[in-house]
């Protein structure tokens, strides 16, 4: 199938399922919404369907911004909450103080820690940081203002108790309005709805909806009953590497130690492929396979990827299967098939010493081999919960430990680190926004959440000097959040060595 014959749709669809694992829901969640809000759309005739439509299917593209801080504030399985929290009326006491019940499960003493912290934490930073991220990468996707507006405002409430604006009634987008009744019938049914409409929900949303819009989801295939729904004029795919470097941030938001992991990745998997001579067909689907190769990181908690020491066997085996999440999520969709079947080879060595297929050398391709070292030595670069960065020397020097021990592709891994030392995109450009060589070493510790009093120390500043380079980072780049601050230096290549 051609490319522009290809229909935006269908890669969101398939990719929606990353927002579903994220949120720890089921699998379509966000595609069964989408199906509710575009048949409550036409009960209520509104014209721009299109914006309620991607709206909806997307309205979880930020979630993945604050999942660092909420294990701090949470617990090592503040994942688990996640569907309970999109369920809870924030204005109700009784449902709030049953969410605050589940806080630290699981952690042992340490969960009074995490209910004391719950308790005296305000959650507008992450709120807004969730609906900032999310608005951003709406229009990474080149959705229009209005969806990514939509997005924006994804936590406002009709009783205007919501944030991050505060808006109330018509103020909201009809779209974002649409999506939340719809999300919330769903996941919690028509009596739910009904007891928080004229708070929480648009009560003029709310009369339109009644069981029969989603009676018969579990027997039709939702899957294509939402292709079909998609308003006309189809939208078409017409760059599937900015959709795939819009997912790769995604991705890479899920905790600091991987920010800016896979666009380093396909950068380097990219000129590595034209250092081999790949055809242009194959170094575009390593270059995309490259951006999507971790999709199924969020299938696994942050906690798990921040652990500092050694690995308890249940997490380790969650660990090896994120490369098969990865590629049942890709594979939803027929033109991702083949990047989801590269991508699924990130892992896996020559000497069948890898994850989670256990493959040999035989069964991977040059363009496999070239993304499994381009992978290894993005990370060797990277700090990680157990160790500090590599130097570029360091990194090179263990890569090739792993080419004489038979793991890696000689040929593929001096290919990777003549492209490390090369001008490649997102390496050694020129700074975005008017921001100085200070200012990009203060926005890389901000977006890492460095305290302003730790960044003065690492810099060897005033604190008063570090709250300046700080407010001054914000203005220049038009953010507001730590997340939304880091998903721009990702934008712009700012943790590219």
């Amino acid at each position: 199938m051609a490319q522009q014959e290809v229909r935006l749709a269908e890669l969101l669809c398939a990719l929606s399922v990353t927002l579903d694992v994220a949120m720890a829901q089921p699998a379509e969640k966000s595609i069964r919404s989408c199906l509710v809000a575009t048949r409550l759309a036409d009960r209520l005739h509104v014209t721009d369907k299109r914006t309620v439509y991607y709206a909806t299917l997307l309205r979880h593209l930020g979630c993945t911004a604050t999942t660092h801080e909420e294990v701090h504030l949470a617990g090592p399985r503040a994942a688990d909450l996640r569907p309970l929290a999109e369920r809870t009326d924030s204005s109700s006491v009784r449902e709030s103080l049953n969410y605050l019940r589940h806080v630290g499960k699981g952690a042992g003493v340490k969960r009074l820690q995490y209910v004391a912290r719950t308790l005296t934490t305000s959650p507008d930073d992450l709120l807004r940081a969730v609906c900032e991220v999310g608005s951003m990468l709406a229009e990474g996707l080149g959705l229009g203002p209005d969806t990514a507006e939509a997005i924006y405002q994804n936590l406002e409430r009709w009783d205007g108790k919501g944030t991050p604006r505060g808006l109330a009634g018509k103020e909201i987008h009809i779209a974002t309005r649409i999506a939340e009744v719809a999300t919330q019938a769903v996941i919690a049914g028509d009596r739910t709805l009904r007891k928080r409409s004229g708070g929480w929900l648009d009560p003029f949303v709310v009369a339109e909806y009644d069981d029969s819009l989603v009676a018969d989801l579990d027997e039709i295939d939702v899957w294509q009953a939402t292709l079909d729904a998609e308003p006309r004029p189809w939208s078409a795919a017409h760059d599937l590497d900015e959709l795939a470097r819009t997912f790769a941030y995604f991705v890479d938001l899920k905790s600091p130690y991987l920010f800016g992991h896979s666009t380093g990745v396909a950068a380097l998997a990219d000129e590595a492929g034209r250092l081999l001579h790949l055809e242009d067909a194959e170094r575009a689907t390593l270059r995309r396979a490259a951006l999507l190769h971790d999709l199924g990181r969020v299938a696994v908690p942050t906690a798990v990827w921040e652990r500092p020491g050694l690995l308890r066997r249940t997490e380790w085996e969650q660990v090896r299967l994120h490369p098969y999440h990865a590629e049942r999520i890709l594979a939803r969709s027929p033109v991702l098939e083949p990047i989801a079947v590269l991508a699924a080879l990130h892992h896996e060595r020559l000497d069948g010493s890898g994850y989670p297929r256990q493959a040999k050398g035989a069964e991977l391709s040059t363009a496999a081999r070239i993304l499994a070292a381009a992978d290894c030595y993005q990370a060797l670069t990277q700090d990680r919960p157990h160790r500090s960065a590599h130097s570029p020397k360091g990194a090179a020097e263990l890569i090739l430990g792993q080419v004489a021990a038979g793991r890696l592709d000689g040929r593929c891994v001096k290919a990777v680190l003549a492209a490390a030392g090369q001008h490649v995109p997102g390496r050694r450009m020129s700074r975005p926004a008017g921001l100085t060589e200070r200012e990009i070493d203060v926005l890389r510790l901000l977006a890492r959440g460095t305290s302003n009093a730790d960044i003065a120390r690492e810099l060897v500043v005033s604190r008063r000097t570090a709250e300046h380079h700080v407010q001054h980072i914000y203005g220049k780049i038009g953010v507001s959040t730590r997340a939304a601050a880091a998903l721009y230096a990702m934008q712009h290549g700012l943790f590219t060595p």
